[in-house]
């Protein structure tokens, strides 16, 4: 397909320019992460509101990478949003690296070569590394386990499977396969298994001891390892039982962005190309390397796993199998090319792949950093609960509460204690919901019961989440007056509506 020697460098170079050109775009979600961070320097320990320990992000070891390099560049009043800007470019380079690693491991390096390259400029991979999230960092942990395992480095892989874990827990889709694999080797020989590798104990301690160390401090700190957002998220979200499953479905047929370019029937056209250029490309390679099962199942057992769970498919949901599925489509595009004695049948796809991927990319967005970015890196809301955060910066007294939905820049810009109303880091939240399905006119609707209960003195939200809630109740005007009304129409929105309680006036 490609002659891969000569992009070796270049394809992460073009990474590191990629996520650079548009600036930070920070994601509502990474803020969270920051908090924790700052409080963490600040002496406050690992918690989101000082006093109150609750471990509401899924992503520790990421927290504490950021609160590192905080530490290294300004303290509590470092720049976060660009510390994981730069941050995540170069674990984006890295992954890229890796992806043309694991088609050299596969004997395949021209597919390693095509899925780098598409994953260089990929919006779903740019959007949330200049997002500030922590999924540069699980997907450059996810391909070096892959890596080490299939070259036989399993100290490597067992220690990356472990920080895998405390980066994101739903890791465990794929450490638990590398772990079956390791298994499987580690068996007297057998026709299945001709060269025996027993299991040593460093590769039982590289995987125990960060999980061993989290598990004791977390439950010592909080009460659990588990971070409290994953109760929390399946209680306040409404959700149909087939929502995910269709989602990622979707996801699946639109690998490359093609529907942006020729319209909304390629969906339909995707759902059965591209599944079966995957499962041609691993099927060769499994009969090739059976020890790359685990990497080349991993797309079909995410997707098994969230649509089983089915949680709200927040957008960053969707980036993890991507590598992998992209990596399994090119492997197809080998086989056929050489099936069909068209050599540069491969170019000339992984070219036309690039092209669709980029039509994902806008060169002025119409609103935040007018530099070019994807399409998708959105961040009306943030912008909006930022301005919201510095009105009330001014108005908040030392010790008073502001209750939100979406507590990331709204926290990070005012500093407030936060109540939380979907419960991430506001545990007691978590109790009040599911709500009647009448109280929903979307995914979410805020609790007038928590609000009347906890008493925060002030109120943010969009005026869909209390459209058939609090806006409807006489109870909550009887106790809170509107502050101010903010012009948006998010989510179907009529405007972010600030309430102010009655007694804190």
């Amino acid at each position: 397909m490609l002659p891969w020697r000569h992009f070796r460098w270049l394809i992460p170079l073009l990474a590191i320019v990629m996520r650079l050109l548009p600036g930070p775009r920070t994601i509502d979600d990474a803020y969270i992460t920051y908090r924790y961070a700052r409080n963490l320097l600040s002496g406050h320990g690992m918690v989101y509101n000082p006093g109150e320990p609750v471990l509401g992000t899924s992503t520790p070891l990421y927290t504490l990478i950021m609160s590192g390099a905080g530490a290294l560049s300004g303290g509590r009043g470092a720049d976060f949003p660009e510390l994981s800007w730069a941050l995540n470019a170069v674990l984006a380079a890295l992954a890229c690296s890796l992806l043309m690693r694991l088609g050299r491991q596969l004997q395949a390096p021209s597919a390693g070569v095509a899925g780098a390259l598409v994953w260089a400029i990929a919006p779903m991979s740019v959007t949330f590394d200049i997002g500030g999230m922590e999924t540069a960092l699980t997907i450059a942990l996810m391909l070096g386990a892959f890596s080490a395992a299939l070259g036989h480095r399993w100290v490597l892989a067992a220690g990356l499977g472990a920080l895998g874990l405390l980066a994101r827990p739903d890791t465990l889709i794929y450490v638990g396969p590398l772990a079956a694999e390791r298994l499987r080797q580690a068996l007297p020989r057998s026709r299945l298994n001709q060269q025996q590798r027993p299991i040593g104990a460093y590769e039982i301690l590289a995987f125990a001891a960060p999980i061993g160390v989290w598990v004791i401090l977390s439950t010592s700190i909080y009460g659990s390892p588990l971070p409290q957002s994953i109760t929390a998220k399946v209680a306040a979200y409404q959700l149909p039982p087939e929502a995910a499953f269709i989602r990622l479905l979707q996801h699946y047929a639109t690998p490359f962005l093609a529907h942006l370019t020729l319209g909304n029937w390629w969906i339909g056209a995707g759902l059965l190309l591209y599944p079966i250029l995957f499962l041609l490309g691993s099927v060769e390679t499994l009969r090739r390397q059976v020890a790359s099962w685990p990497l080349l199942s991993f797309p079909l057992l995410y997707l098994a796993t969230f649509s089983l769970a089915n949680p709200l498919i927040f957008r960053w949901y969707l980036a993890p199998p991507l590598p992998a599925y992209f990596l399994g489509i090119f492997l197809g595009v080998e086989r056929v090319s050489r099936d069909l004695k068209l050599p540069r049948l491969g170019i000339a796809i992984t070219l036309l792949a690039f092209a669709l991927t980029a039509g994902g990319w806008t060169l002025s967005p119409d609103h935040g950093p007018s530099r070019p970015s994807p399409e998708m890196a959105y961040i009306e809301l943030e912008l909006l609960y930022e301005g919201v955060g510095r009105e009330l910066d001014s108005r908040l007294s030392e010790g008073q509460v502001l209750a939100a939905g979406d507590i990331g820049a709204l926290g990070y810009v005012t500093d407030a204690r936060m109540l939380d109303t979907v419960g991430l880091v506001t545990p007691v939240a978590v109790g009040y919901y599911p709500l009647q399905a009448s109280a929903y006119s979307i995914n979410y609707a805020m609790s007038s019961d928590l609000i009347l209960d906890e008493a925060p003195d002030y109120v943010v939200l969009l005026e869909v989440y209390g459209r058939n809630t609090l806006l409807q109740d006489q109870r909550i005007d009887d106790a809170y007056a509107q502050y101010r009304v903010f012009d948006t129409d998010i989510y179907g929105s009529e405007g972010m509506i600030v309430l102010q309680r009655k007694e804190a006036r």
